[in-house]
């Protein structure tokens, strides 16, 4: 028998309202129902899937104080709506998603930008290793646009007109990534320095990353020179190689992402898409179940 596609699976797991509501709760209170207004309180079930606090006397559910609070729509949409958006390879957009819901685009463009809130779980902490660095620009081609519109000297690593995002990405393990103000040696020098353990080796494009030498040992290649790689044997007797492939392919992927389904992308929200983009990135393994619990842990 044929194994049935994720969503006859989102849609068995989650039948209705009341289905939601159970799953949520043991998500939210897997170590017992704790009220949001006073931990320390008892609580008294009413009707409904609804609470009562004893110390406060105010009522709650699950979705009080989460990205479902107060909402008009039902539960089930807002988890039909996270299972769109962590499970299609490029994301979902508003208009895409107000069809599937039957809802209006602001109203889909506003559950988006709640859950987006959520998505920097995977998107923190440090790497260690084997780390490969580079930076990418994202924005249109310049000879793509009109005349008018059209920025002068705006090529190599230039970006008048585009963000820059710098990325880091352990071999065999996450990818962390920052749109950053500018990609000068102290403004990255810091974001390396938070993000990967000292001692590991860090592969570039030789780009200087402000005399990191003395803190990782670097290994770098030249574009430039046309040299994308290459096998290195170490003093203890270790075959390394030297390339920055797995970084290059994921930008290649997120600016897919990016062109491909949501066309433009502010600089103010920029990094809500990159947090959107390394969930993504680094669960590419995950069932759609276990990337789905993971993401309602996060916002629970």
């Amino acid at each position: 028998m044929k194994q049935k596609s994720g969503f006859l699976q989102f849609s068995e797991t989650f039948p209705d309202e009341d289905s939601c509501i159970k799953y949520f709760e043991r998500i939210r209170w897997k170590d017992g129902l704790v009220s949001p207004f006073d931990p320390t309180s008892k609580v008294y079930k009413c009707k409904g899937n609804k609470y009562k606090c004893r110390n406060t006397g105010k009522y709650f559910d699950v979705k009080t104080g989460t990205a479902f609070a107060n909402t008009k729509l039902p539960l089930r949409y807002w988890f039909y709506a996270m299972f769109l958006f962590i499970s299609h390879k490029r994301g979902v957009s508003s208009c895409q998603l107000a069809r599937d819901l039957g809802v209006t685009q602001k109203t889909a463009w506003n559950m988006l930008s709640k859950l987006r809130k959520y998505i920097d779980v995977l998107n923190q902490g440090q790497l260690k290793n084997e780390v490969e660095i580079d930076e990418t620009f994202v924005g249109g081609r310049n000879r793509n646009r009109h005349k008018d519109k059209r920025v002068e000297k705006c090529q190599g690593r230039s970006f008048k007109d585009k963000v820059p995002i710098f990325g880091m990405l352990q071999r065999d393990g996450r990818l962390i990534a920052k749109a950053v103000t500018n990609t000068q040696a102290k403004t990255l020098a810091l974001v390396i320095l938070n993000h990967i353990h000292k001692g590991s080796v860090i592969y570039t494009d030789g780009w200087d990353y402000g005399g990191l030498n003395t803190v990782y040992e670097q290994r770098s290649v030249d574009h430039s020179r046309h040299f994308y790689g290459g096998i290195l044997m170490t003093d203890s007797g270790e075959v390394a190689s030297v390339n920055t492939n797995s970084i290059e392919n994921a930008w290649s992927h997120f600016k897919r992402t990016i062109f491909g389904t949501y066309y433009h992308v502010s600089k103010k929200h920029m990094q809500k898409y990159v947090d959107e983009f390394t969930f993504r990135f680094n669960t590419k393994d995950y069932t759609d179940n276990e990337r789905f619990e993971l993401y309602l842990q996060s916002i629970a």
